[in-house]
């Protein structure tokens, strides 16, 4: 199910120049603002959970995951290069999980590993904050990247309308609307963290095991789905 030259191909094109800048710009930024505030305010566990939870876990993930999960096959498929993909003796479904793969560990490298610095550096991992926050985003990256893995696949503004469900959606709606959290991948990764996190430390709109379930279902769902759309694609001369 893995190809590494598919593999190899999508982490060229994802770390190239433009895509770079914005995939360490976010973490250098929450690492620059977490310095600042443990230099003026000292380690607090509020302000630790608020900063991860408020800027790293609703903003800067998502956004990764926008990058990473549209860039691993959009600009493929907008510049008509995808067909040199296609014409290899690789299975379809095959490319997709491979591309999936890669923007995990992408959207996961650069979001959850500096969520966990930001979180040393704020209060030192006190009630198991830091750790809480980067499993969820860890998670959240899964997720995250087979959704707009799948924007990619079905439209040429996956970019535009992944900005719309990250920034809209999850953290307009969901911080305005209770019955929108309970389909905010940000609720179902923050059940985890709280199950981490000591009492009362961290808290999600949604249970856990339903948070599970949707995290699982949603993956798996979209991952099945980008393959669909990228069987339909046909080749010149395909019958």
């Amino acid at each position: 199910m893995y190809n590494p030259t598919v593999a190899r191909l999508t982490y060229r094109g994802l770390l190239g120049r433009r895509r770079a800048f914005i995939l360490f710009a976010l973490p250098a930024l929450l690492i620059a603002i977490s310095v600042v505030i443990r230099l003026l305010t000292g380690a607090d566990d509020d302000t630790a959970a608020n900063v991860l939870g408020g800027f790293a876990l609703a903003t800067m993930v998502p956004l990764i995951g926008v990058v990473a999960g549209t860039g691993a096959i959009g600009p493929e498929i907008d510049d008509g290069s995808v067909v040199y993909l296609l014409s290899k003796p690789v299975k379809r479904p095959t490319i997709i999980f491979t591309k999936l793969v890669v923007a995990v560990g992408v959207t996961a490298a650069f979001s959850a590993v500096p969520t966990l610095i930001a979180g040393f550096i704020l209060n030192g991992n006190s009630q198991q904050i830091a750790v809480a926050y980067a499993v969820a985003a860890a998670v959240a990256s899964v997720a995250y990247s087979a959704i707009f893995l799948l924007l990619g696949t079905v439209t040429r503004h996956a970019v535009v309308a992944g900005l719309v469900y990250a920034l809209v959606w999850e953290s307009l709606f969901g911080s305005l609307i209770s019955g929108a959290r309970t389909l905010s991948v940000q609720q179902w990764s923050l059940a985890l963290a709280q199950r981490i996190g000591a009492d009362g430390a961290i808290t999600s709109d949604v249970g856990l095991p339903l948070a599970l379930v949707l995290l699982v279902g949603v993956t798996t769902l979209a991952t099945w789905y980008a393959g669909q759309k990228l069987r339909g694609l046909t080749l010149a001369g395909e019958e």
